[in-house]
């Protein structure tokens, strides 16, 4: 008989863009912390940057360095206008991309919110073994990503895989 998989708590940092909120107003940043320690995680960071790639660069780079962090979730900067500008940021400094999440992510709010979702650039990777993913700034894009995707993913007991599994070996070469 097989012994169950035990729950491994991981280092998650969210990041807020937005040129708007603060830690007053941010409802998306705080659903993402309320939802990650809820599950067992812990909060390791929060920040709210602008909507300015060089800021949102400069704090996922440092994030990506730090041996304690794990996981990093954003949210906001994902639409079309022109201050939208979290993929032009994490982009470059993805090792590997994660296509399928953001088709995921998109297939999934459209039971939500229909075509709208095709204005959101949600996207994932991993960037020096830390896992990465950047969510539309709602609240309601927030829970759709973490409740039904991020989740599980982020659970080791999920079957029949799971990205915490494959962290010891995202840094092979």
């Amino acid at each position: 008989m097989s012994t169950p998989q035990q729950f491994i708590p991981l280092k998650i940092a969210v990041l807020t863009v937005s040129d708007t909120r603060t830690e007053a107003n941010d409802s998306s940043g705080k659903i993402l912390v309320e939802r990650l320690t809820t599950a067992g995680h812990q909060c390791a960071d929060k920040v709210i940057v602008p909507d300015n790639i060089y800021q949102i660069r400069a704090v996922v780079s440092n994030w990506i360095v730090h041996p304690d962090i794990q996981v990093i979730i954003s949210t906001g900067g994902t639409g079309v206008t022109g201050r939208d500008g979290t993929p032009e940021a994490i982009d470059p400094l993805l090792d590997k991309k994660l296509a399928g999440f953001g088709e995921l992510f998109r297939a999934l709010s459209y039971e939500e919110i229909q075509t709208s979702t095709i204005q959101s650039r949600a996207l994932a990777g991993v960037a020096n073994g830390t896992y990465i993913f950047c969510l539309p700034g709602s609240a309601g894009a927030c829970k759709t990503a973490w409740d039904k995707i991020i989740q599980a993913q982020l659970d080791y007991r999920t079957r029949p895989c799971n990205f915490v599994e494959l962290m010891p070996r995202l840094l092979e070469t």
